[in-house]
């Protein structure tokens, strides 16, 4: 067997890998005695198949099978060994492939071609100038905050009269013209409606002021104009709404206000665990650290994509643009060019930073420790508990979570490759000036637009 490389341009090669029939006549005549070991062919005893008959029902395909092994096997080792960085997989060469007649050739010719990794030198300094924002902590996020945990612990309370934002249940019936009931119509006896979800301005204020046991009468289709919503209230399907006529009545059998939670210590324990926090001073305390955070976790995420576009804008070098379009039209097979044309901007860009930061990461040993991988999958998980308010809970409980989210390979590749950005981004910011900016959540917003 023999393996050549010719580059026909710097990020582009053909391979070629030839084989003779003393490369794989051995092994296929070993897996044929095998197969006949364990053959079941009806009118021949087990292990007393004739090999000719074997060779003749199973010999191409194995024959074929291992000389894919054999080229596959030998292409990685190849790409290893040449310490080749490539882009994409090998690629076959369609039109040379299909000249190849199994049935009469013992020797065998193959090519395919390679996308070649370009030469990259990364051209940042401290002549490029990168800002690190502060961001200012004001009145009305700490107000926000304090907003939405009272709004997240609040309840349901009962009401006598409706009011714009109520929530009320009862029995729904549709009416004909003159306001009769119609026999076997469209009804519910036990719906519910939120009042501030109803679209028509008019049709809501007939709903504010009633009391217990009160009627209203109105279109349907007016107050709701999404068929979703008219089919969860009537608890029919979908498909049902279109058919239906216009005036409905609702019966009012129960009325429920929502009401935030006090700021207390009932409050203070339900989100941080019984007695954590002690006074409403204490509570804003705590709630100007988790802000200060989370802004800080966004001014990185900031600094880390201006780091990126900036190395992407400064180094410049070119990919196998065509080679790389043949290879995703391969790899998806439900794509078409006229798409990957669309969105190859985009993955080019990705591409050059992943081979910017995987260079960065290369030349400097960066390494990724289990311990690292269990901390920052700790940190995810603590965040997310965070999100729906369990704040109480333990280390153990988190550290277990972890664990198991890291027994996931595609989320354990997702965690250990936003560790080697913020290595790599650690790294590159010892490149440059990084200027200090304060801005005011509204003024960093503005920067995604």
């Amino acid at each position: 067997m023999n393996i050549s490389r010719e580059n026909t341009d710097d990020l582009n090669a053909v391979l070629t890998v030839k084989i003779d029939k003393a490369d794989y006549e051995e092994k296929v005549e070993t897996l044929l005695k095998d197969y006949r070991k364990k053959a079941s062919i009806k009118g021949f005893r087990p292990g007393m198949v004739p090999i000719g008959l074997v060779k003749k029902m199973y010999g191409r395909a194995i024959q074929i099978d291992e000389i894919n092994k054999i080229v596959t096997e030998n292409i990685q080792k190849y790409i290893t060994d040449e310490k080749l960085e490539i882009l994409g997989d090998p690629l076959p060469k369609t039109d040379e492939q299909q000249l190849i007649d199994f049935d009469t050739q013992e020797d065998f010719s193959f090519s395919f071609e390679l996308g070649l990794a370009p030469v990259i030198d990364l051209k940042l300094t401290k002549k490029n100038k990168v800002n690190q924002y502060e961001i200012i902590i004001d009145e009305k996020m700490k107000n926000d905050y304090v907003s939405n945990y009272t709004r997240r612990y609040g309840d349901l309370r009962k009401a006598e009269a409706t009011e714009g934002k109520d929530v009320i249940k009862g029995k729904i019936e549709a009416i004909d013209n003159k306001g009769n009931i119609i026999a076997g119509g469209p009804s519910s006896d036990d719906t519910s409606l939120g009042i501030d979800i109803i679209k028509d301005e008019k049709i809501k204020e007939h709903f504010i002021g009633k009391n217990l046991n009160d009627t209203i009468d109105f279109d349907i289709k007016k107050a709701f104009p999404n068929d979703t919503e008219i089919a969860g209230i009537l608890h029919i399907k979908k498909e049902e709404v279109a058919g239906l006529e216009e005036n409905f009545r609702f019966t009012i059998h129960d009325i429920s206000r929502f009401h935030p939670s006090e700021v207390g210590k009932e409050l203070f324990d339900k989100i941080y665990g019984e007695g954590v926090v002690k006074s409403e001073e204490e509570f804003l305390k705590k709630i100007e650290e988790e802000i200060a955070i989370n802004l800080k976790r966004e001014s990185e995420f900031k600094l880390m994509l201006d780091i990126k576009n900036l190395a992407i804008e400064k180094t410049d070098f070119q990919l196998p643009e065509e080679f790389l379009k043949k290879w995703l039209l391969k790899v998806n097979e439900n794509t078409t060019i006229e798409q990957i044309d669309k969105e190859f901007d985009s993955f080019k860009k990705d591409l050059k930073w992943q081979l910017i930061r995987n260079k960065v990461a290369r030349e400097n040993e960066v390494k990724i420790t289990e311990e690292e991988l269990l901390k920052e999958a700790e940190n995810i998980t603590r965040y997310q508990f965070q999100q729906y308010g369990l704040f109480y809970a333990t280390d153990e409980q988190i550290s277990n979570y972890a664990k198991e989210t890291l027994k996931k390979e595609e989320d354990a590749k997702r965690i250990a490759d936003k560790i080697l950005e913020e290595k790599v981004t650690l790294l590159m910011k010892e490149l440059v000036k990084l200027e200090e900016k304060s801005v005011t959540v509204e003024e960093f917003n503005k920067l995604f637009e």
